[in-house]
C-alpha cells in the first residue's frame, strides 16, 4: 500500500512445551501457548502493555492504535519495530499524535481478556459510522454454514493447546485471514491492522470470532465497517443495544448447525433447508 509503514518482522514460538501430570499420575508433556508481555511505545512515550502470543505483533499495535481512534490513517504511522529481547514495540509516526496524553487519560475497564481498556473517545464515534444496508452485504444460512466448517477444520493453536481465542475475517465463504490470541480483543486488532495495511474494506466482510461479543467487540467491528459478526460465544445485553443502534447483524452461539440470529435478520436468508437441519441435529 503506498505510504504504508515499515515494519519489522518479529517472529516468536507460539508454543512451549512443559511437563504434567495427568489424572492417571502419568507424567508426560504437552503445550501451552506462549503468552508474553509486549509494551507499545509511540515516539519513545510508554503507551500500554499488551499480553500476547505474538503471531503478528506489527499488525497488532497497528490495528491496537486503530482501534483505539490514536490514528486515522495508515500514513499516520512511519515504523513499527518489534524487538522480542526487551519485550517492545517502537512505534514512529510521521506527525506525532495530538493530545497523546489527554486522549489516552481516560480508559473504560472492559471484560476484554488480555487487554480489557478502550480509551473513552471510542464510544464517541459511533455517531459516524454508517454500515452498508441489508441489500449490499448478506449472508445465507448456506454460507453461514461453510463459514463455521471452515473454523472447525482449520489447524490451530486452541486444537493443540486451548487457551486462546481466534478471530477470522471472510468475504463471502472464502477466509482472508485467521489470528489467534490470549485474548479476542488481541485478535480483532491484529486482523484490523491486517486490513488497514492491505487496503481491504469492511463492507461486504463477514468477522468470526470465538469470543463472547460484548460492547467493545460490537464497536470494533463497527470501526471496521463490518456489518456481520458471528460469534462461537454469546452476546452481552449492551452489545445487543450496540449492534441493534448501528443496524450490524450479529449471531451468537454459532457452532455446527445451530446458531442464533441476535440483530439484524433483514441480512439474513434463512433457507427452508433450517428446519430439517434443525430437526437432523435433534435426533443425532
Amino acid at each position: 500500500m503506498p505510504g504504508a509503514p515499515r515494519l519489522s518482522r518479529a517472529s516468536v514460538p507460539l508454543l512451549r512445551n512443559i511437563e504434567i501430570l495427568d489424572a492417571s499420575g502419568e507424567r508426560r508433556r504437552i503445550q501451552i501457548p506462549d503468552e508474553r508481555p509486549l509494551t507499545v511505545f509511540v515516539d519513545k512515550r510508554e503507551l500500554v502493555t499488551l499480553m500476547t502470543l505474538g503471531a503478528r505483533p506489527e499488525l497488532l499495535v497497528l490495528g491496537y492504535l486503530l482501534n483505539q481512534r490514536l490514528i486515522d490513517r495508515l500514513e499516520d504511522v512511519a515504523a513499527i519495530n518489534v524487538d522480542w529481547d526487551v519485550a517492545a514495540a517502537a512505534v514512529t509516526t510521521r506527525a506525532g499524535i495530538a493530545d497523546l496524553q489527554a486522549r489516552t487519560a481516560h480508559r473504560v475497564v472492559t471484560t476484554g481478556c488480555g487487554q480489557g481498556t478502550v480509551f473513552g473517545d471510542a464510544m464517541d464515534a459511533l455517531d459516524h459510522i454508517q454500515l452498508p444496508d441489508a441489500h449490499a452485504a448478506r449472508i445465507t444460512q448456506a454460507q453461514l454454514q461453510d463459514l463455521l466448517l471452515s473454523m472447525r477444520q482449520r489447524d490451530s493453536v486452541h486444537r493443540r493447546a486451548g487457551s486462546v481465542h481466534g478471530c477470522a475475517l471472510f468475504q463471502g465463504t472464502r477466509m482472508l485471514v485467521a489470528v489467534e490470541d490470549v485474548g479476542r480483543h488481541n485478535a480483532i486488532d491484529t486482523i484490523a491492522g491486517w486490513m488497514l495495511m492491505h487496503g481491504v474494506r469492511g463492507a461486504d466482510k463477514i468477522f468470526f470470532t470465538t469470543g463472547r461479543l460484548t460492547s467493545e467487540m460490537v464497536i470494533k467491528a463497527a470501526q471496521m465497517g463490518i456489518p456481520i459478526v458471528v460469534s462461537r460465544n454469546g452476546v452481552t445485553a449492551m452489545g445487543h443495544e450496540l449492534a441493534s443502534r448501528l443496524g450490524m447483524t450479529l449471531f451468537g452461539r454459532a457452532a455446527h448447525r445451530h446458531f442464533l440470529c441476535y440483530t439484524g435478520f433483514e441480512r439474513f436468508d434463512a433457507e427452508p433447508a433450517m428446519e430439517t437441519a434443525s430437526v437432523v441435529d435433534a435426533h443425532d
